[in-house]
């Protein structure tokens, strides 16, 4: 399955983030947990929060 979705700023690290750049960068693979699946509005949501 190719499809994207996000990963909001408050599921990047269990520590208060406020700078993504300090967490990730750009074309970094990361691993996730699917939070939710909205269907109706095509949209994945996930967590990098262990």
């Amino acid at each position: 399955v190719k499809q994207d979705g996000l990963v909001h700023i408050s599921q990047l690290a269990d520590r208060f983030v406020k700078n993504p750049a300090d967490v990730v960068s750009l074309q970094q693979q990361v691993q996730v947990r699917v939070l939710e699946v909205d269907l109706p509005r095509k949209r994945i949501n996930l967590s990098m929060k262990e």
